[in-house]
């Protein structure tokens, strides 16, 4: 487990995956981050990389050929290398292998960086092409934040709070996970969502075009809350496990196939094109108060 730490912030960080394991206000003693039940979900803040939710029978084509991979990738199952550590940051790093040909033919460095600024929390991604194609990916987060937040309020006590006013539906996923072909009306004239368990009885919420740069989790019950800030990520996804005390807030750049993908890569919807020995980097944030 690697540990980052400020005056404001103590934050673990698993190189399995290089998930986050813990976001803990030193001066409030309060930890933030979901507590990873196994009887609800049993993952924390799992990295979304190549690939960001379900591809239709969990297959894509490349140049005529066919590779599997599962939802969100494989890169939340794999050992990261830690590249640099002090104090108040921490980088971690997943290369290609031998093993990700075969399920992905690219070649490439993968970094997160998680580096502490006073009460934020920064997480960058640093995807790097070292091959000698155009590189085809998605990157995503998948934060799971703990709910309710403070001792003496319940899970309705909470809402999340858009920094723009919505007007958004939401995208329906299939039974199979696939991105259904017109989305439901949800969110009008409203920059409130109130938080209630059965939000998510079918799912994820997905949304394609929000107005909103940062969400935030709040309650008129407690001062204590979080903001997620996540200008250029495209795609949002709220989701819960069903009836669990946490709601996870994922800046996307990339989504899941759609009902009538083609299931060629190069034609997925929201998929990165990165050409050889180009970087992307992308970071959201954070702030715990």
């Amino acid at each position: 487990m690697i540990q980052i730490a400020n005056e404001k912030l103590t934050v673990q960080v698993a190189e399995q995956g290089a998930e986050l394991q813990s976001i803990r206000r030193n001066d409030l003693n309060l930890e933030y981050l979901w507590s990873g039940d196994p009887a609800f979900w049993g993952k924390k803040s799992p990295v979304l990389f190549p690939i960001v939710g379900g591809l239709k029978q969990n297959a894509y084509q490349y140049k005529g050929q066919t590779y599997k991979l599962g939802r969100h990738g494989f890169a939340r199952e794999q050992l990261f290398t830690v590249v640099q550590q002090d104090r108040q940051s921490a980088t971690f790093q997943l290369a290609d292998s031998a093993a990700s040909h075969e399920v992905y033919p690219f070649r490439f460095k993968f970094n997160v960086t998680y580096r502490l600024d006073g009460n934020t929390l920064k997480v960058t991604y640093r995807v790097e092409n070292t091959d000698t194609n155009v590189m085809l990916f998605s990157v995503g987060a998948h934060p799971a934040f703990k709910v309710p937040l403070a001792e003496g309020t319940s899970y309705e006590d909470y809402y999340l709070s858009f920094n723009k006013e919505e007007n958004a539906g939401i995208w329906p996923l299939s039974a199979e996970g696939q991105v259904e072909l017109t989305p439901v009306p949800f969110l009008a004239h409203t920059s409130e969502l109130p938080l209630k368990k059965s939000l998510f009885y079918k799912d994820a919420l997905v949304f394609k075009s929000l107005a909103s740069t940062a969400i935030s989790i709040l309650s008129k019950k407690t001062p204590h809350g979080l903001t997620v800030s996540y200008e250029g990520f495209p795609y949002m996804g709220i989701w819960a496990a069903k009836d669990a005390d946490f709601v996870c807030i994922e800046p996307w750049c990339g989504i899941a196939d759609s009902v009538n993908a083609s299931g060629n890569l190069e034609e997925k919807e929201g998929i990165n094109q990165l050409a050889p020995g180009e970087v992307l980097e992308k970071t959201w944030t954070v702030e715990l108060f």
